[in-house]
């Protein structure tokens, strides 16, 4: 409004761009004084600044029990998923588009053939696939005959703006796509009228259109949880059944286990093996205490050059690469439940064997040591949330549970981008919930081939109710980052998102209560179920709670004569705790169809 008032003052060069397709807004380059005066008027809902936010950055498909002989919808070449990312390269042959059909009909997204996310979502399917024998099999997205359009909003150096976000929803949503997929989010909460993200989901939504977000890499932190608006379907991180190990053999015989990515490496050939804290670079400066960590310049390369380097911290290992070394042991205090890749051979050890190795350094005349190439084994632990992965509770609104659920975003096998600063090649294996986001987006876009007129909301639910219950030995935190989607093909309730007033009144598939630690507490759900199973069925309620926590449901019985009916129940808790979260569950079950909704009481916000 004021920049149209402006002409003659150069207004026009100041919008940068103008979303008229899907909502009304515009970004531009204004004053304080202008935009204050823009958010006084009464037609102006919000006025933020654009901020930057950042991306969220094989095997995993048949871990979730999605095999690629799961039946297909005639429907699944119609799904269209907008991916707003970094881009694509549409020459990698995960893209190629042999034995699609015609494009769906006019006026349905401008389809195009970031490359990993897009292709975890919908990739073409590639037997015998692997990176230099790592993660070898059939490389393929969840929904392979699905329809992608791609939106770029993110760029070297400037990160993901506002601005260019709210550009791409605006056009996907005037695209007509399906299922709209980001692994982007803020490191900062905002509140939902000046997060960009939950402004363009929320009409999205709006739409007929379901988002999938990624939750973030900020774990394992309470309310690190990017991404948190109630329409959202929020993805935490967790692993497969497969880690990449790499040995590291001492000249004493010794071998110790670590997680690294190594390409290369070999471990019949030891070099010498020195402490970081013991080849400082004075020339420049540095003495022990600082190149024990091993960074950039910090080594002397002449002590350093053709020797394995053990380091006191984790880096990508540019530090010893510049220094000469041919591989580096790196300690971590943390989870170390990931891989990484790394500048040179590497292996990550934790303190106990970390330490061993430093004690052999030290106490023998002239130590060695190997590093081999890495190899995949067996993770029978799996799945548990990634200690990277954002946890909730929701810090805006803490009655409402994010994430939703999780999926697989550890050492996933994807497509590449070969022109990539980062790693040249066109398969890449790499973690963040920005992975495990598309594995959640082909999972709904599996659902809607099979449902088309089912709402975002619906979808929502049937994924959320569906998912399987990850072991709580090592998924302390439960319901702030539970719950591993799996493969449905339909689902015996969905929810709206009609809203009756409160939160608690929300048809959310989950229930979240924030209570003070010590007092008592007391809530009430009133939920809306619909049938979308059998048509003459009868479900029964049962609840699994711990102590302290008091939980009924009236009524406790729910019976339908005919599809699409809906039936109403209630859902009352109350009790006294001191613990900071108590995880409980509540089940319907019609002895063929069974459909969790988590409960969850906390007391850490």
């Amino acid at each position: 409004m004021s920049l149209r008032s402006r002409e003659s003052d150069g207004a026009s060069e100041r919008l940068i761009h103008s979303y008229t397709k899907s909502f009304n807004a515009f970004a531009a380059m204004l004053s304080d004084s202008e935009a204050k005066m823009l958010s006084d008027l009464d037609e102006v809902v919000s006025v933020f600044k654009n901020k930057q936010n950042q991306h969220h950055t094989t095997r995993s498909w048949n871990f979730l029990g999605f095999p690629l002989a799961a039946p297909r919808a005639a429907l699944e070449s119609d799904v269209i998923v907008g991916m707003l990312d970094t881009g694509i390269w549409p020459e990698s042959k995960n893209f190629d588009d042999a034995g699609f059909g015609p494009r769906p009909p006019s006026g349905r997204a401008r389809v195009s053939s970031i490359t990993t996310s897009l292709a975890t979502t919908a990739g073409h399917v590639l037997p015998n696939t692997s990176l230099s024998g790592l993660a070898e099999g059939t490389l393929r997205g969840g929904v392979p005959s699905a329809r992608l359009a791609v939106y770029k909003v993110c760029w070297d150096n400037e990160g993901c703006s506002d601005a260019d976000l709210l550009a791409a929803f605006d056009d996907a949503i005037a695209d007509g796509v399906d299922i709209i997929s980001i692994s982007i989010g803020s490191s900062i909460p905002s509140d939902y009228f000046s997060d960009s993200i939950a402004i363009g989901s929320f009409h999205a939504v709006k739409n007929g259109i379901l988002v999938s977000s990624s939750a973030g890499n900020s774990g394992p932190g309470d309310s690190t949880v990017a991404n948190f608006a109630p329409w959202l379907l929020t993805v935490a991180a967790s692993t497969i059944d497969r880690k990449f190990v790499a040995q590291v053999k001492l000249g004493n015989g010794q071998s110790y286990q670590g997680m690294a990515i190594n390409l290369d490496g070999d471990n019949n050939v030891r070099y010498p093996l020195v402490y970081g804290g013991n080849v400082p670079n004075k020339t420049a400066g540095f003495d022990g205490s600082s190149s024990r960590f091993c960074g950039d310049g910090t080594l002397d390369g002449k002590l350093s050059k053709g020797k394995v380097i053990i380091c006191d911290s984790l880096s990508d290992g540019s530090g010893p690469q510049h220094a000469g070394a041919v591989g580096a042991v790196m300690k971590t205090s943390g989870a170390n439940d990931f891989a990484f890749g790394f500048k040179l051979p590497a292996s990550v050890l934790g303190t106990n064997d970390s330490a061993k190795v430093l004690n052999y350094a030290n106490k023998t005349s002239h130590p060695t040591a190997s590093l081999s190439k890495s190899e995949g084994v067996l993770d029978g632990a799996a799945p548990y949330i990634v200690s990277f992965s954002s946890r909730g509770p929701n810090p805006i609104t803490p009655n409402v549970l994010k994430p939703d659920l999780a999926a697989p975003g550890v050492d996933i096998l994807a497509a590449w981008s070969p022109i990539s600063t980062e790693f040249s090649g066109s398969l890449n294996i790499i973690s963040g919930t920005s992975m495990a986001c598309p594995h959640a987006s082909g999972s709904a876009a599996y659902v809607k081939s099979f449902n088309p007129t089912w709402s975002p909301a619906a979808i929502k639910s049937a994924l959320i109710t569906t998912a399987d219950i990850m072991s709580p030995t090592k998924n302390r935190q439960a319901e702030f980052a539970y719950g591993r989607v799996r493969r449905v093909t339909g689902d015996s309730s969905s929810c709206t998102s009609e809203n009756n007033g409160t939160v608690f009144d929300l048809n959310y598939p989950t229930f979240t209560l924030s209570a003070t630690q010590g007092k008592t507490f007391s809530a009430a759900y009133h939920r809306t179920v619909t049938n979308v199973g059998i048509s003459n069925s009868t479900y029964h309620a049962s609840v699994g709670s711990p102590a302290g926590l008091k939980i009924n449901v009236d009524p406790q019985v729910l019976s339908f004569s005919k599809l699409l009916e809906k039936k109403s129940f209630v859902v009352n808790i109350e009790g006294e705790t001191s613990e900071t979260i108590l995880s409980a569950t509540l089940l319907w079950s019609d002895g063929l169809h069974h459909v969790r909704s988590p409960i969850v009481v906390h007391t850490s916000v």
